[in-house]
């Protein structure tokens, strides 16, 4: 589709020739362009613009950086700079592609456009605006049809763009045709998401996994990137890896992907290790999931009384962190944290992160944190659900936070009635600002692991001070009284039971044959 009203004046010479009537969309089927400029598949709709454009019209760039208040950002090169300076963060333009038909559709792909331009603005981009194309398949070579990309590039770099962005992951071969199109710097989804994680690794592990997913994704794109490389000093897609040397050629680049695995593996052995002595030690573990933002870090920090980091941004959270959870029996579960799910994952993350998410799949307990004042709440609803699937974690229990419940509409939540509840499955509103559903959780969260409690009413001989010892220090002391022996009334883990079970049946063999203490 192409149309001129005013602003849009900026066609390509490729097709200048052509008779394109002012203030009117073009089908471009009408024409038979023989340097297949448009594709035969391509649906154009005749009365809807896909054009999104996020400055004013009488936005001026230049006059922008002569200002005192001065654009400044944390810079692609991970550096603090003033944008009076140019070319320390890129100027984008967003790419996207509708495969589907209809209002939702292209409502869908809109809004992933916007979650885009959200990645890329948290990587220090400044985003002008964004264009999608309706086809019914991906062009093999530039992903869009080759008109489309003209039409695209020119009006970008009009604005002052220098750098397009494509909504999904783009293969080296699109990317080489891409640039040759638009005399533009292309960059993908999956680089954008990539960056971030760069950005916010704080251990070791964490480290580890996001240079592994780097060198994965550049595996295939080794020689376009060390063109682009050769270039460019920073930006989307450089730290990491790329701020020191990139490899030549792919046998390196194999070598150093073969490294990250064995140390990545020495790191998940121990935290293997970890996990077994918390079995050993009957902790019960719940893990916290859900969409990138849904408020995971800040509910955490509300039910444990503890200070992680936090923020109104996508990928606060990339390394896992477990605090200590006290429930209103007075028992203690273990909570982790974990990073944040979002649409299109880019496969490299979730293969590079497989060691961290398992916290998810070998959970007891399950808390899914969802945005429910988030107009697109129903979507990330399901894309956590597939992410859970992936992992096979789907079925464990389950019980639904519906976050931000203080923002949200009462629309907001009854979209959310139609949720069945089970023995397996609880919805609970909440609020992490007002504290709002927060000791429900708790007494859900006790409610779905009771079944691994025991509960116990002894009478145990001071001389067995070890025992009581062992009970105090693993189990859930509901009652005690010191008299001629400790009376004692406690609730205790049944993986911990051992040594209280080995007391009984020494002690009251007939009794603990015929009664289940």
């Amino acid at each position: 589709m192409i149309y001129t009203p005013d602003r849009d004046e900026f066609i390509s010479e490729e097709l200048e020739n052509y008779d394109v009537q002012e203030d009117m969309h073009v089908d471009a089927q009408d024409y038979a362009l023989e340097d297949d400029l448009f594709d035969e598949d391509v649906y154009y709709p005749q009365d809807s613009s896909t054009r999104m454009d996020f400055v004013d019209e009488d936005f001026n760039l230049e006059s922008m950086f002569t200002q005192e208040d001065n654009y400044d950002s944390v810079g692609l090169t991970g550096q603090e700079s003033g944008r009076s300076q140019r070319g320390e963060a890129e100027i984008a333009y967003l790419v996207g592609l509708n495969l589907g038909q209809g209002p939702e559709s292209i409502d869908k792909t809109e809004r992933s456009l916007l979650e885009l331009k959200e990645l890329a603005e948290t990587c220090g981009a400044m985003v002008l605006g964004a264009d999608y194309q309706n086809r019914n398949n991906v062009s093999a070579s530039t992903y869009l049809g080759k008109g489309k990309i003209i039409e695209i590039a020119e009006y970008a770099k009009a604005m002052g763009c220098d750098t397009l962005i494509f909504d999904d992951p783009l293969s080296g071969s699109q990317i080489r045709n891409i640039q040759e199109l638009s005399k533009m710097r292309v960059l993908d989804r999956t680089l954008v998401i990539l960056d971030i994680f760069a950005r916010r690794a704080s251990t070791k592990e964490g480290k580890l996994q996001v240079e592994l997913a780097q060198y994965s994704y550049r595996l295939g794109r080794v020689s376009l990137i060390n063109e682009e490389m050769s270039r460019l000093g920073g930006g989307i897609g450089t730290r990491g890896p790329g701020e020191t040397q990139l490899e030549r050629d792919r046998r390196h680049i194999r070598n150093r992907i073969n490294n990250l695995r064995r140390e990545l593996k020495k790191v998940s052995t121990r935290r293997e290790k970890e996990r077994e002595k918390r079995d050993e030690q009957g902790q019960t573990i719940v893990a916290m999931v859900g969409y990138t933002n849904a408020g995971k870090s800040t509910l955490i920090n509300k039910l444990t009384d503890s200070d992680l980091y936090a923020m109104d941004q996508v990928f606060a959270t990339l390394d896992s962190a477990f605090r200590d959870l006290r429930l209103p029996d007075g028992s203690h579960v273990i909570l982790a944290d974990t990073v944040g799910f979002i649409r299109k994952l880019p496969h490299e993350l979730v293969e590079a992160f497989k060691s961290t998410l398992t916290e998810v799949s070998n959970s007891d307990l399950i808390l899914q944190v969802l945005d429910v004042s988030d107009p697109e709440a129903k979507e990330q609803l399901q894309i956590v659900e597939d992410e859970l699937n992936r992992l096979e974690a789907a079925d464990k229990p389950r019980i639904l936070l519906l976050n931000k419940a203080d923002i949200a509409t009462p629309q907001n939540i009854e979209a959310f009635s139609h949720i069945k509840e089970s023995d397996r499955f609880r919805v609970v509103p909440t609020s992490a600002v007002t504290g709002e559903g927060l000791d429900k959780v708790l007494q859900t969260v006790a409610e779905f692991l009771a079944y691994r409690q025991k509960s116990y009413r002894l009478e145990l001989p001071y001389e067995e001070s070890s025992l009581y010892a062992y009970i105090k220090d693993n189990g859930n002391l509901l009652s005690e009284n010191f008299g001629e022996k400790m009376e004692l009334e406690f609730t205790l883990d049944k993986r911990l039971s051992g040594p209280v079970e080995n007391y009984l049946r020494k002690t009251y063999p007939e009794r603990y044959v015929e009664e289940e203490f």
